[in-house]
């Protein structure tokens, strides 16, 4: 596709009119001319859902597409087979001409379109509500926020993910976009920074129930807590994660499982999570085959998330001789094993988790039903009910930031901080610690260490506390410890021990992003150091 016409249609999805039964649950209308459009509040409102509907795609939230970049390749999720589908990255064979790859709309070249599209959507509908006659002060100030929050969110994936890349905040032009050369990622950062805490100063706390989809002020200051922390800007770090703990109401749940229930998809503890319904028509994303090989379209709005985390009966149970009595069983319990497995536990990760932790059965699932698998599950994530929840149409929410994780950072910035304390820093995860194990005596064991010892205890209670949330690859490149840590790892298929190396930590850009904007490779010749390798 010319470049031209790539931009064209991102500008015009920003036209799309939705009508929703609740927040973000759209059905796509007819395409509005541009002209027309951003004449109410109600336009400028359809428009940010619209934005909110980019981020549910596939190659971002709504699959597994994001999990590629920040989940695979490390130290807890593995696939059960060999798979083309999240090969190359997770098993360290990307290179740019594989980004170009889309199996089921998840290559790094989707991926790197969607981001995109979501800053140019948000561009222009800054600049359409901006003094906007038409649209009250009071709306315009909030769909720019949102607008300024989703923006931030796009340009800090795409600086996890490729470093340097374009920049811009304006609404420019097509032929203005398309020559567009890379941006240092700190230069970026600081104006991401910029649009975060004007999201934060401007987004409400909370939103009325049709609209818990939205991101409130406080998803605007995780992000923020966790650009300082990649800074090393410890105290800033600590600052805004207190400012989330103390003011914004979230809480630790009792139990580990109570924050994954279905039931109660916006308990306490979420901060914020995109919303997904089941058998809401929309855009038609990738056909899943029936037993007769025919082609099933599935509606795009529907999450296929589980999907990847649910078991396949074809590979289970361990005992083979026993898989009519598991489906028996699953069928009496009004569920199936019709996932892809495409996401379970790794060989490392399952070997490590410690036993007594009782945040284990749900990372780590390795005995269902009484029958022992063959391979281990990662059940905070599965939904097996064949009446809510059927194959590739889910309406489990994607959970993005809960406060554990605003937790955790604190106590990371609290020992890291110049004259930090590990002893305080523990309080800070003591409720986590508290709910992760039975008795006081085990929750104390990471009190009272040194520094350096509360440091390494916090890598691990970060891996087992938010285990494939789309942290642990982002952590251990922000610790410097990637490399080390993969290099010691044994997969069951892969061999991302043998394959990585030290440019692994960013992505190529494109092939076909380079060959359409030359000036992508007028920074850096090498594209991330894989043309040199």
């Amino acid at each position: 596709m010319k470049t031209k016409k790539i931009y064209l249609y991102l500008f015009f999805m920003i036209c799309s009119c939705f009508s929703c039964e609740s927040f973000l649950e759209e059905v796509p209308r007819d395409i509005i001319a541009p002209e027309n459009f951003f004449a109410s509040a109600a336009d400028a409102r359809q428009a940010i859902n619209g934005v909110y509907a980019i981020y549910k795609n596939n190659s971002l939230y709504g699959q597994v597409g994001l999990d590629h970049f920040y989940d695979n390749g490390a130290d807890i999720i593995e696939p059960n087979r060999v798979a083309d589908v999240v090969q190359p990255i997770g098993n360290y064979t990307m290179n740019e001409s594989l980004a170009d790859e889309s199996i089921q709309k998840m290559s790094v070249s989707d991926t790197w379109k969607d981001l995109y599209k979501v800053v140019l959507n948000c561009n222009i509908i800054i600049d359409r509500v901006t003094g906007n006659n038409a649209i009250s002060q009071s709306v315009q100030t909030d769909v720019i926020a949102e607008a300024r929050f989703l923006r931030g969110l796009a340009y800090w994936h795409i600086t996890n993910l490729w470093g340097a890349a374009p920049y811009y905040t304006d609404n420019l032009t097509i032929d203005q976009i398309k020559i567009l050369g890379r941006t240092p990622k700190e230069t970026i950062l600081t104006g991401v920074l910029v649009d975060l805490q004007f999201a934060q100063d401007n987004l409400k706390p909370t939103y009325p129930s049709a609209e818990r989809g939205r991101a409130s002020k406080w998803a605007a200051a995780v992000v923020m807590a966790k650009i300082y922390m990649q800074q090393k800007q410890w105290q800033e770090g600590l600052d805004k994660c207190l400012e989330i703990i103390n003011q914004s109401g979230h809480q630790i749940l009792p139990t580990y499982a109570a924050v994954f229930d279905p039931a109660n998809e916006y308990n306490a503890e979420i901060i914020w999570s995109l919303d997904f319904a089941r058998d809401i028509r929309g855009q038609f994303e990738e056909g899943v085959a029936d037993a007769n090989g025919n082609l099933n379209p599935i509606f795009g709005n529907g999450n296929w998330r589980p999907s990847m985390f649910n078991p396949r009966l074809r590979d289970e149970p361990k005992i083979t001789s026993q898989r009519a009595a598991l489906s028996a069983a699953l069928t009496a319990n009004g569920e199936a094993f019709n996932g892809t497995g495409l996401q379970i536990a790794s060989k490392d990760f399952a070997a490590k988790f410690p036993m007594n932790d009782l945040r284990r059965p749900l990372n780590v699932m390795d005995k269902y039903l009484g029958f022992e698998l063959s391979f281990p599950y990662m059940a905070k994530f599965m939904n097996l009910s064949l009446s809510s929840s059927p194959r590739f149409n889910h309406s489990d929410n994607r959970l993005v930031f809960r406060l554990a994780d605003v937790k955790l950072m604190a106590a990371e910035c609290e020992n890291e901080r110049p004259g930090g304390n590990p002893t305080a820093a523990y309080e800070y995860i003591k409720e986590i610690r508290n709910r992760a194990y039975a008795t006081q005596v085990e929750a104390e064991a990471i009190k009272g260490l040194t520094q350096d010892q509360f440091r390494k205890a916090i890598y691990d209670e970060r891996k087992w506390e938010l285990a494939g949330e789309c942290m642990r690859r982002y952590d251990l490149i922000r610790w410097g410890i990637l490399l080390d840590v993969v290099q010691n790892l044994e997969y069951r298929f892969w061999n991302p021990a043998q394959n990585i190396r030290s440019w692994h930590v960013l992505l190529p850009i494109p092939l076909q992003e380079l060959q359409q904007n030359p000036n992508l490779l007028t920074s850096d010749p090498t594209n991330n150091g894989y043309r040199n390798n």
